[in-house]
Protein backbone atom coordinates (compact mmCIF):
# COMPACT_ATOMS: atom_id res chain seq x y z
CA UNK A 1 0.00 0.00 0.00
CA UNK A 2 2.77 2.44 0.90
CA UNK A 3 4.60 1.65 -2.31
CA UNK A 4 1.54 2.44 -4.41
CA UNK A 5 0.97 5.67 -2.54
CA UNK A 6 4.59 6.69 -3.07
CA UNK A 7 4.42 5.91 -6.79
CA UNK A 8 1.17 7.86 -7.16
CA UNK A 9 2.66 10.82 -5.32
CA UNK A 10 5.75 10.77 -7.53
CA UNK A 11 3.64 10.67 -10.70
CA UNK A 12 1.56 13.63 -9.54
CA UNK A 13 4.70 15.60 -8.71
CA UNK A 14 6.20 14.93 -12.14
CA UNK A 15 3.17 16.10 -14.12
CA UNK A 16 4.30 18.26 -17.06
CA UNK A 17 1.68 20.91 -16.35
CA UNK A 18 3.09 21.45 -12.87
CA UNK A 19 6.73 21.58 -13.92
CA UNK A 20 6.07 23.58 -17.09
CA UNK A 21 4.65 26.63 -15.34
CA UNK A 22 6.90 29.44 -14.28
CA UNK A 23 6.57 32.63 -12.37
CA UNK A 24 4.95 35.24 -14.63
CA UNK A 25 7.02 38.04 -13.11
CA UNK A 26 10.29 36.18 -13.74
CA UNK A 27 9.25 35.42 -17.31
CA UNK A 28 8.37 39.05 -18.06
CA UNK A 29 11.57 40.27 -16.43
CA UNK A 30 13.73 37.76 -18.32
CA UNK A 31 12.19 38.79 -21.65
CA UNK A 32 13.37 42.36 -21.14
CA UNK A 33 16.93 41.41 -20.20
CA UNK A 34 19.99 40.95 -22.30
CA UNK A 35 21.63 37.53 -22.60
CA UNK A 36 24.14 38.04 -19.80
CA UNK A 37 21.53 39.18 -17.28
CA UNK A 38 19.18 36.33 -18.21
CA UNK A 39 21.99 33.83 -17.58
CA UNK A 40 22.58 35.48 -14.21
CA UNK A 41 18.88 35.13 -13.35
CA UNK A 42 18.95 31.44 -14.31
CA UNK A 43 22.10 30.94 -12.23
CA UNK A 44 20.40 32.56 -9.24
CA UNK A 45 17.39 30.27 -9.58
CA UNK A 46 19.69 27.22 -9.66
CA UNK A 47 21.61 28.56 -6.65
CA UNK A 48 18.41 29.03 -4.63
CA UNK A 49 17.09 25.59 -5.61
CA UNK A 50 20.32 23.76 -4.75
CA UNK A 51 19.91 23.65 -0.94
CA UNK A 52 16.30 22.37 -0.81
CA UNK A 53 16.97 19.79 -3.51
CA UNK A 54 20.12 18.62 -1.73
CA UNK A 55 18.24 18.31 1.57
CA UNK A 56 15.39 16.35 -0.03
CA UNK A 57 17.84 14.09 -1.83
CA UNK A 58 19.81 13.43 1.35
CA UNK A 59 16.69 12.66 3.38
CA UNK A 60 15.39 10.40 0.60
CA UNK A 61 18.70 8.54 0.37
CA UNK A 62 18.87 8.02 4.14
CA UNK A 63 15.25 6.81 4.17
CA UNK A 64 15.98 4.43 1.28
CA UNK A 65 19.11 3.03 2.94
CA UNK A 66 17.26 2.59 6.25
CA UNK A 67 14.29 0.75 4.69
CA UNK A 68 16.35 -1.26 2.22
CA UNK A 69 17.27 -4.02 4.70
CA UNK A 70 13.84 -4.40 6.30
CA UNK A 71 12.09 -7.60 5.08
CA UNK A 72 8.54 -7.24 3.77
CA UNK A 73 5.66 -9.13 5.38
Amino acid sequence: MKKRLLIALMLVMMAPAVWGQGCAVCTKMAQGMDSKSAKGLNGGIIYLAFLPLTLMGTIGFIWWKHNKGIPKN
